[in-house]
């Protein structure tokens, strides 16, 4: 009945009344059972799973199954059945998540009051939901959520945010800023925004106790103009810490307690320099204390030191340290993080020589340092627990005197102040060691390194944010800057107008110099004719061609560099100069090459992949065989240029492979555009 259709296929059926047997090894088996049932059905085989090597065979084999002469529906029905799944596997990370934020909230439902219906206390982890689900900023992803005394935030990715007071209402508001934000940080009674093009916006009683609710711009007050680009932002309960991109950290608000580094004065009414070459600034948003990190990994604290919450140890008695004082007996490793609350901070250490690589240490009061102890603890102690044998921590958060942490393995603990059911664990009694919360299945478990905790005043925050990075840099021009910053790998200096040194990379500088000698010498020459701030932002000019960053010095070295060349073409050129190729990867009995500086560069992003890269400083060879080839290639290329490599051929096994390996790669971590990237081209070759 078929066949004078499919001739080319069976064209012996037409010809011979014989029941003849003919081998039609061409085709796959999947290829030909995909066939064959459509001949009796018109329909795909359902348990047959469609890839893309069958719609390639299809694809060439038109002539051969006469799909153009007949009908073509059955290449259709394929190619709709593959784009249903991939658009499956978009939904994921794109139109699922944005209609179905996982958020848990338990604590203090008061100020704002969140849950209309529900008590004061939930002291079970329950679903939060947005009132107006069509809200147009409720329907993008969560980015991060910030809780304090008296608002609570949300973040969306594309840079909106609303806002929840203190009143009994539940309907928010929206935050009234024209400009992208990325990131919010609270106080007790004060907030502030930091936006995408630098600066930060704040308000509260704290900031301007004369119109609390309208937002200034802080950054603006710096009295230097030319360090009015922020990079980060911390607030503690009455107070506003600004690190910039000249790494220099700025206070604003209460200095009651000395939190700003100095005894005088009790209240900055325009940010006030605190220290320079700063790494990181940590604090709460109920603590009167700070922590700075500087370029060197040396800690600093000062502020409130009552119940020796700032870690100086026995020597130390004052409850009050009213200058940046060295912290001399920290753990070894490398610190990731410091959350305080009240009274007490807890500080994260990796160490790659110990199992787990993650620990928490704590020090400050008694009841919320999670050793169960009557006694303070003046010095940061490890917190021991069998909830975290063999477990690394994922994320932590620190409220007004409760802990909450998030470990690797999807274990949500506390332990503290839990008079509102602040940790979740269906009650309100208080906890002086951790204690793991029991929580109801997450909906995204598999992706469980994409939740994050925010403690509030009193409550708690668990959700599901694949854009709230571990890093703030997610694309070349900022992965250059920090390069800038790591003092480790320079090998060529440069002095400036008052004697100071100031280093950079060779390689970085031959290509955005144009690889020419006398372009350096006459970098040479500016350089020695400007400050050191100067001299900072001329060279992040050079290593990100970021003119914004100083607009008039730029100008100054727009001759010497290759200022219309964007930075991925730069990556690019270096990444195909085979001289300077110096790190070896074998994998699968093939080596690849890379310039390591450039890994470097790119580790901290991807420590899952290269974590050799910056701990060894050899040409270490190292397999990676569980990845293909192609899934290797596409990486590495992507490495250096943000672009997927043309000349490969992007296959659903492809993007299966580069979906089950999203921990792996730590692309929510980073930066997701890779992936999609290869949803586009896939689409785009089919």
């Amino acid at each position: 009945m078929r066949s004078e259709l499919y001739r080319g296929m069976f064209l012996s059926v037409t010809e011979d009344k014989s029941n003849k047997v003919t081998d039609y090894s061409e085709l796959s088996n999947k290829s030909f059972q995909i066939f064959e049932y459509w001949i009796y059905s018109n329909q795909i085989k359902d348990e047959i799973e469609i890839t893309q090597e069958i719609i390639n065979e299809f694809k060439t084999g038109i002539d051969y199954f006469q799909l153009n002469e007949t009908n073509p529906n059955l290449f259709d029905l394929l190619i709709i059945k593959i784009k249903i799944k991939i658009k499956i596997k978009i939904s994921f990370f794109i139109f699922f998540f944005s209609k179905m934020n996982e958020i848990l909230f338990f604590g203090r439902n008061k100020k704002p009051k969140l849950f209309k219906n529900e008590t004061e206390t939930i002291a079970k982890p329950i679903q939060f939901k947005f009132e107006n689900e069509n809200e147009n900023e409720n329907e993008k992803q969560i980015k991060q959520i910030s809780t304090s005394w008296i608002s609570t935030i949300f973040l969306f990715e594309n840079g909106k945010a609303i806002e929840y007071l203190q009143s009994s209402k539940q309907n928010p508001e929206k935050i009234q800023i024209e400009e992208n934000i990325q990131k919010v940080s609270f106080g007790f009674q004060n907030e502030a925004i930091l936006t995408k093009e630098g600066n930060v916006f704040a308000k509260g009683y704290a900031i301007n106790p004369k119109n609390p609710n309208q937002f200034i711009n802080i950054s603006s007050l710096i009295e230097d103009t030319n360090d009015r680009i922020i990079e980060d932002v911390v607030c503690g309960e009455n107070s506003i810490y600004l690190l910039t991109s000249n790494h220099n950290a700025y206070g604003f608000g209460d200095n009651y307690y000395s939190q700003l580094g100095s005894k005088s004065p009790t209240q900055a009414e325009k940010p006030i320099l605190m220290m320079k070459n700063v790494s990181k600034i940590f604090s709460g948003n109920s603590s009167y204390h700070i922590f700075i990190l500087n370029s060197n990994q040396e800690l600093f604290a000062s502020g409130n030191n009552a119940n020796g919450q700032l870690g100086l140890g026995e020597s130390r008695k004052e409850k009050t340290i009213k200058n940046f004082t060295k912290i001399q007996n920290i753990p070894k490793g490398k610190i990731i993080d410091i959350k305080c609350g009240s009274w007490h901070s807890i500080m994260l250490i990796e160490n790659e020589n110990q199992n787990p690589k993650r620990k928490l240490y704590s020090c400050g009061y008694s009841q919320n340092n999670g050793f169960g102890k009557i006694q303070d603890t003046k010095e940061f102690t490890e917190i021991k627990s069998s909830l975290f044998e063999n477990d690394d921590i994922l994320d932590f958060s620190v409220g007004y005197n409760h802990t909450l942490i998030l470990t690797y393995k999807g274990k949500l603990i506390g332990f503290g102040d839990n008079r509102f059911g602040q940790l979740g664990t269906g009650d309100t009694n208080n906890q002086l060691i951790p204690i793991q919360i029991e929580l109801p299945k997450l909906r995204f478990n598999e992706n469980i390194s994409n939740y994050h905790i925010s403690c509030g005043f009193q409550n708690s925050f668990l959700y599901y944010s694949p854009f709230l990075s571990l890093s703030p840099f997610s694309n070349l021009e900022e992965d250059l800057i920090k390069l800038f910053r790591r003092k480790e790998f320079c090998n060529i200096s440069f002095k400036t107008k008052n004697g100071e040194i100031i280093e950079a990379h060779k390689l970085i500088l031959k290509y955005r110099l144009n690889q020419n000698e006398n372009q350096i010498e006459k970098l040479q020459e500016i350089i020695s004719n400007k400050s050191i701030k100067e001299s900072n932002q001329i060279f992040e000019m050079i290593y990100s061609n970021n003119s914004k960053i100083n607009p008039k010095l730029y100008s100054e070295i727009k001759e010497i560099i290759n200022s219309n060349e964007k930075i991925e073409e730069t990556m690019k050129r270096i990444y195909l100069n085979e001289n300077e190729k110096d790190f070896i990867i074998e994998r699968k009995e093939k080596q690849y090459k890379f310039p390591k500086l450039i890994l470097i560069m790119r580790s901290e992003l991807y420590r899952g992949m290269f974590l050799s890269v910056t701990e060894d400083t050899s040409n270490k060879v190292t397999d990676y065989s569980e990845l293909s080839n192609e899934s290797f290639q596409i990486f590495e290329y992507w490495i250096y240029s943000n672009q997927i490599k043309e000349e490969i051929q992007i296959t659903q096994e492809i993007i299966d492979e580069i979906e089950r390996g999203i921990d792996y790669f730590q692309l929510n971590q980073t930066n997701p555009n890779l992936f999609d990237l290869l949803i586009k081209k896939f689409n785009n070759q089919n």
